[in-house]
Protein backbone atom coordinates (compact mmCIF):
# COMPACT_ATOMS: atom_id res chain seq x y z
CA UNK A 1 0.00 0.00 0.00
CA UNK A 2 0.89 3.75 -0.78
CA UNK A 3 2.72 4.81 2.14
CA UNK A 4 0.33 7.31 3.49
CA UNK A 5 -2.19 4.76 4.70
CA UNK A 6 -0.33 3.54 7.40
CA UNK A 7 -0.48 6.77 9.69
CA UNK A 8 -3.73 7.16 8.11
CA UNK A 9 -5.00 4.36 9.95
CA UNK A 10 -3.87 6.10 13.19
CA UNK A 11 -5.88 8.98 12.59
CA UNK A 12 -8.83 6.72 11.94
CA UNK A 13 -8.36 5.42 15.41
CA UNK A 14 -8.57 8.76 16.74
CA UNK A 15 -11.60 9.48 15.31
CA UNK A 16 -12.71 6.87 16.48
CA UNK A 17 -11.58 7.30 20.12
CA UNK A 18 -13.39 11.06 19.71
CA UNK A 19 -16.38 9.35 18.60
CA UNK A 20 -16.69 7.60 21.78
CA UNK A 21 -15.85 9.65 23.97
CA UNK A 22 -18.54 12.59 22.64
CA UNK A 23 -21.21 10.40 20.81
CA UNK A 24 -23.85 11.48 24.00
CA UNK A 25 -23.14 15.17 23.19
CA UNK A 26 -25.55 17.63 22.03
CA UNK A 27 -23.46 19.07 18.77
CA UNK A 28 -23.39 14.98 17.82
CA UNK A 29 -26.66 14.42 19.12
CA UNK A 30 -27.51 17.08 16.54
CA UNK A 31 -25.43 15.61 13.88
CA UNK A 32 -27.28 12.60 13.62
CA UNK A 33 -30.41 13.76 14.06
CA UNK A 34 -29.30 16.08 10.92
CA UNK A 35 -27.83 12.79 9.09
CA UNK A 36 -31.22 10.94 9.64
CA UNK A 37 -33.26 13.53 8.50
CA UNK A 38 -31.49 13.69 4.80
CA UNK A 39 -30.95 9.89 4.55
CA UNK A 40 -33.73 8.47 6.47
CA UNK A 41 -35.77 6.40 4.18
CA UNK A 42 -33.45 6.46 1.05
CA UNK A 43 -34.46 3.40 -0.70
CA UNK A 44 -31.60 3.06 -3.01
CA UNK A 45 -29.56 3.39 -0.03
CA UNK A 46 -30.93 1.13 1.79
CA UNK A 47 -30.41 -1.76 -0.97
CA UNK A 48 -26.64 -1.56 -0.43
CA UNK A 49 -27.57 -3.34 2.98
CA UNK A 50 -27.21 -6.54 1.49
CA UNK A 51 -23.99 -6.38 0.69
CA UNK A 52 -23.07 -6.12 4.53
CA UNK A 53 -25.43 -8.55 5.97
CA UNK A 54 -23.06 -11.18 7.59
CA UNK A 55 -24.23 -14.31 5.25
CA UNK A 56 -22.97 -12.39 2.43
CA UNK A 57 -19.26 -11.31 4.32
CA UNK A 58 -19.19 -14.79 5.06
CA UNK A 59 -19.80 -16.28 1.49
CA UNK A 60 -17.60 -13.57 -0.17
CA UNK A 61 -14.74 -14.37 2.58
CA UNK A 62 -14.94 -18.39 2.14
CA UNK A 63 -14.99 -18.11 -1.68
CA UNK A 64 -11.52 -15.47 -1.31
CA UNK A 65 -10.14 -18.36 0.91
CA UNK A 66 -10.91 -20.84 -1.62
CA UNK A 67 -9.74 -18.94 -4.29
CA UNK A 68 -6.77 -18.19 -2.74
CA UNK A 69 -5.55 -22.10 -1.55
CA UNK A 70 -6.30 -23.40 -5.36
CA UNK A 71 -4.51 -20.52 -7.06
CA UNK A 72 -1.62 -21.48 -5.18
CA UNK A 73 -2.44 -22.72 -1.46
CA UNK A 74 -2.01 -18.80 -0.02
CA UNK A 75 -2.29 -19.50 3.10
CA UNK A 76 -0.95 -16.52 4.54
CA UNK A 77 -3.22 -14.83 2.44
CA UNK A 78 -6.17 -17.03 3.83
CA UNK A 79 -5.01 -16.15 7.08
CA UNK A 80 -4.92 -12.10 6.36
CA UNK A 81 -8.92 -13.11 5.27
CA UNK A 82 -9.71 -14.44 8.38
CA UNK A 83 -7.92 -11.86 10.57
CA UNK A 84 -9.54 -9.17 9.16
CA UNK A 85 -13.07 -10.66 8.90
CA UNK A 86 -13.76 -12.83 11.77
CA UNK A 87 -11.16 -10.94 14.21
CA UNK A 88 -12.50 -7.68 12.65
CA UNK A 89 -16.28 -8.59 13.07
CA UNK A 90 -15.50 -10.16 17.14
CA UNK A 91 -13.55 -6.56 17.95
CA UNK A 92 -16.96 -4.58 16.49
CA UNK A 93 -18.73 -7.06 18.78
CA UNK A 94 -16.54 -6.34 21.72
CA UNK A 95 -16.45 -2.56 21.09
CA UNK A 96 -20.43 -2.96 21.42
CA UNK A 97 -20.32 -4.69 24.59
CA UNK A 98 -18.35 -2.40 26.12
CA UNK A 99 -19.99 0.97 24.79
CA UNK A 100 -24.10 -0.32 24.85
CA UNK A 101 -25.44 2.34 23.22
CA UNK A 102 -28.98 2.01 22.19
CA UNK A 103 -30.14 1.72 18.63
CA UNK A 104 -32.52 4.41 16.92
CA UNK A 105 -35.93 3.84 18.47
CA UNK A 106 -38.12 2.44 15.52
CA UNK A 107 -40.26 -0.15 14.98
CA UNK A 108 -39.41 -3.28 14.82
CA UNK A 109 -35.51 -2.58 15.82
CA UNK A 110 -32.76 -4.53 16.35
CA UNK A 111 -32.21 -6.09 19.87
CA UNK A 112 -27.82 -5.53 19.11
CA UNK A 113 -26.21 -2.64 20.28
CA UNK A 114 -25.41 -0.05 18.33
CA UNK A 115 -22.09 1.31 18.23
CA UNK A 116 -19.66 0.99 16.28
CA UNK A 117 -22.01 0.27 13.43
CA UNK A 118 -21.25 -3.45 12.37
CA UNK A 119 -21.96 -3.39 9.17
CA UNK A 120 -20.22 -0.33 8.24
CA UNK A 121 -16.84 -1.96 9.64
CA UNK A 122 -17.03 -5.41 8.34
CA UNK A 123 -18.23 -3.65 4.93
CA UNK A 124 -14.34 -1.58 5.66
CA UNK A 125 -12.72 -4.81 6.41
CA UNK A 126 -14.25 -7.27 3.71
CA UNK A 127 -13.63 -4.77 0.95
CA UNK A 128 -10.50 -3.44 1.45
CA UNK A 129 -9.30 -6.90 2.15
CA UNK A 130 -10.31 -7.96 -1.03
CA UNK A 131 -9.06 -5.18 -2.92
CA UNK A 132 -6.43 -5.40 -1.26
CA UNK A 133 -5.50 -9.05 -2.21
CA UNK A 134 -6.88 -8.77 -5.88
CA UNK A 135 -4.61 -5.30 -6.52
CA UNK A 136 -1.65 -7.98 -5.72
CA UNK A 137 -2.27 -9.74 -9.24
CA UNK A 138 -2.73 -6.39 -11.01
CA UNK A 139 -0.28 -4.93 -12.68
CA UNK A 140 -2.24 -2.09 -14.91
CA UNK A 141 -2.70 1.17 -12.35
CA UNK A 142 -5.83 2.60 -13.44
CA UNK A 143 -6.96 -1.53 -12.86
CA UNK A 144 -5.40 -1.22 -9.55
CA UNK A 145 -6.79 2.16 -9.21
CA UNK A 146 -10.16 0.83 -10.01
CA UNK A 147 -10.29 -1.76 -7.48
CA UNK A 148 -10.31 0.76 -4.85
CA UNK A 149 -12.38 3.25 -5.85
CA UNK A 150 -15.09 0.08 -5.95
CA UNK A 151 -14.22 -1.22 -2.83
CA UNK A 152 -14.37 2.57 -0.70
CA UNK A 153 -17.55 3.44 -2.75
CA UNK A 154 -19.39 0.32 -1.99
CA UNK A 155 -18.02 0.25 1.68
CA UNK A 156 -19.53 4.19 1.93
CA UNK A 157 -22.86 3.30 0.70
CA UNK A 158 -22.97 0.02 3.27
CA UNK A 159 -22.53 2.43 6.40
CA UNK A 160 -25.17 5.10 5.10
CA UNK A 161 -27.49 2.67 4.51
CA UNK A 162 -27.22 1.84 7.90
CA UNK A 163 -28.69 5.74 7.99
CA UNK A 164 -30.78 5.51 5.94
CA UNK A 165 -33.07 2.23 7.14
CA UNK A 166 -32.72 3.59 10.70
CA UNK A 167 -30.54 0.94 12.26
CA UNK A 168 -27.56 3.62 13.22
CA UNK A 169 -26.73 6.64 14.19
CA UNK A 170 -24.23 8.19 11.89
CA UNK A 171 -22.03 8.32 14.57
CA UNK A 172 -21.92 4.95 14.79
CA UNK A 173 -21.70 4.43 11.04
CA UNK A 174 -18.58 6.92 11.08
CA UNK A 175 -16.89 4.93 14.22
CA UNK A 176 -17.45 1.42 12.15
CA UNK A 177 -15.65 3.21 9.22
CA UNK A 178 -13.09 4.55 11.59
CA UNK A 179 -12.15 1.45 13.34
CA UNK A 180 -12.71 -0.82 10.22
CA UNK A 181 -9.71 0.88 8.60
CA UNK A 182 -7.60 1.06 11.27
CA UNK A 183 -7.72 -2.75 12.05
CA UNK A 184 -7.75 -3.46 7.93
CA UNK A 185 -4.23 -1.61 8.28
CA UNK A 186 -2.90 -3.60 11.42
CA UNK A 187 -3.41 -6.27 9.29
CA UNK A 188 -2.35 -5.28 6.38
CA UNK A 189 1.09 -4.57 8.30
CA UNK A 190 1.19 -8.24 9.83
CA UNK A 191 0.35 -9.70 6.04
CA UNK A 192 3.55 -7.53 4.63
CA UNK A 193 6.03 -8.25 7.54
CA UNK A 194 4.90 -11.75 7.47
CA UNK A 195 6.00 -11.59 3.63
CA UNK A 196 8.84 -9.67 4.16
CA UNK A 197 10.34 -12.58 7.00
CA UNK A 198 9.35 -15.31 4.74
CA UNK A 199 11.70 -13.87 1.86
CA UNK A 200 14.25 -13.21 3.96
CA UNK A 201 14.56 -16.79 5.27
CA UNK A 202 14.76 -18.19 1.71
CA UNK A 203 17.40 -15.61 0.51
CA UNK A 204 19.57 -16.89 3.48
CA UNK A 205 18.81 -20.42 2.73
CA UNK A 206 20.00 -19.91 -0.49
Amino acid sequence: MKNWAYPLAAVTFVVFLLLAINYEKLFTVEFDTTMSSLLGGNELLILFHYIGDTIFVVCVALITMLVLWIRGRNYRGMLFVLLTVAAGNLLNQLLKAIFERPRPEIVEQLTSYSFPSGHSMTGVLYLLALAYLVSEVLIVRKQIIGVWVVAVTLACLIGLSRIAESRHFATDVLAGWSMGYTWFVVCVIWYEYSKRRTAKNKRLRN
